[in-house]
C-alpha cells in the first residue's frame, strides 16, 4: 500500500536517496504498496537500535540472498527453496544481470517483535506488514511469519532484486513488477486485477500510462495505480514478443543509465497504436476464457 509520507521523511528523500517498499495490512487492499524514503544518518532519522534486535540466525546464504530469521529453519526448507527460485525467476524473465549487491530477509518470529523493531527503526513509518528498504548500507527485506509471509516476502524481495540488479527503477514499474511477481498460482495473473482492469474499459476508463510515470512520490500514488502498473507489465510481457522486448530493452539501459527516456516515449515510437492496444488487452483479461492469462512469450 502506499501512504502519505511524513514531512521528515520526505526531506530524508532529498538528503539521502534511499527507498523503502512496504506491504500493507489494517483497511486497505492487501495488494496495495507504499514506498518511503528514509535517511538513516540524518538528525531526525533513527538507525536501528540495539534493542530490540535483529533475528541473528543465518537460515540461508548466497551472492544473492541472506536470509536471517528468529526461528531456525532447515537448509531445505520449502521458504528458502521458493524464494531461491523466485530469484532466478525474476532475473530470467526479465534478462537482468548479476546482481551487485546481496538482498538481506530479517524474517521475525511474531507481529510483536517485528513492530518493535520497526518503531525503534524507523519510527516514521506507519504499521505495515512487510518493508522493502534500500540503503546505502544494504538492500533489507523485515518480515514476519503469518498468513501472508509467502505473499510478503515474494513481493518484498522482488524490489530486492530490481535495485540489486539495476541503477534505478521507476515507481510505478517496480511496483508493477513486484505486483507481477508475487503471485504464484499462475504467474503473474491477479484475477482481482485483471476483472477491475477490464470493467473499468467497459464503463469507458481510458489508460494513461504518462500519468503513471509522472507519480515519482508516495502521497500521489492511489490504489488503482497499483493496479493498472499491475495491468501494463502485464500486457508489456504477455501481449507479443515486440512488446517483451520493448521493456527488456527498457530494463537493460537501467543497468547503467538511472535516467532513461520515458519508457512511455518508446512504446510509442515503436508501437504507435500502443494505448489503443492496451486497452483492447486490457478490456480482454476480464474474460474467463481469456488468451492473455498465459506465461510471457518466449524467452529470447
Amino acid at each position: 500500500m502506499r501512504t502519505e509520507l511524513t514531512a521528515m521523511a520526505e526531506q530524508c528523500k532529498r538528503a539521502a536517496e534511499s527507498s523503502t517498499r512496504d506491504r500493507a495490512t489494517g483497511h486497505w487492499p492487501r495488494k496495495f504498496c507504499a514506498v518511503a524514503w528514509l535517511c538513516v544518518l540524518l538528525v531526525g532519522c533513527r538507525g536501528p537500535s540495539a534493542n530490540p534486535s535483529l533475528p541473528k540466525r543465518m537460515a540461508a546464504q548466497s551472492d544473492e540472498l541472506r536470509l536471517m530469521s528468529d526461528h531456525r529453519l532447515p537448509k531445505n526448507h520449502p521458504l528458502i527453496a521458493e524464494l531461491e527460485e523466485l530469484q532466478k525467476e525474476v532475473a530470467t524473465t526479465l534478462d537482468l544481470p548479476q546482481q551487485t549487491q546481496q538482498v538481506v530477509i530479517y524474517l521475525f518470529s511474531d507481529e510483536t517483535r517485528y513492530a518493535q523493531y520497526l518503531q525503534s527503526a524507523y519510527p516514521q513509518l506507519p504499521p505495515r506488514r512487510a518493508y522493502f528498504v534500500g540503503t546505502a548500507k544494504e538492500l533489507a527485506v523485515y518480515a514476519f511469519w503469518g498468513e501472508k509471509i509467502q505473499e510478503d516476502l515474494r513481493h518484498e524481495y522482488t524490489h530486492g532484486i530490481l535495485h540489486a540488479s539495476l541503477k534505478n527503477v521507476p515507481l510505478w514499474l517496480d511496483e508493477g513488477l513486484a505486483e507481477y511477481f508475487e503471485v504464484t498460482e499462475q504467474p503473474g495473473w491477479n484475477g482481482e486485477y485483471a476483472a477491475g482492469i477490464a470493467k473499468a474499459v467497459s464503463e469507458g476508463w481510458k489508460p494513461d500510462i504518462d500519468r503513471l510515470e509522472s507519480l515519482d512520490t508516495v502521497s500521489q500514488m492511489q490504489k488503482w495505480d497499483y493496479q493498472e502498473s499491475w495491468a501494463w507489465v502485464h500486457f508489456l510481457l504477455h501481449a507479443s514478443p515486440e512488446t517483451r522486448t520493448l521493456l527488456l530493452d527498457y530494463l537493460n539501459e537501467l543497468r547503467e543509465n538511472p535516467n532513461p527516456e520515458a519508457l512511455s516515449v518508446r512504446l510509442r515510437r515503436s508501437i504507435p497504436t500502443i494505448d489503443q492496444r492496451f486497452q483492447s488487452y486490457a478490456a480482454a483479461l476480464g474474460s474467463p476464457m481469456s488468451p492473455v492469462a498465459g506465461r510471457p512469450a518466449e524467452l529470447r
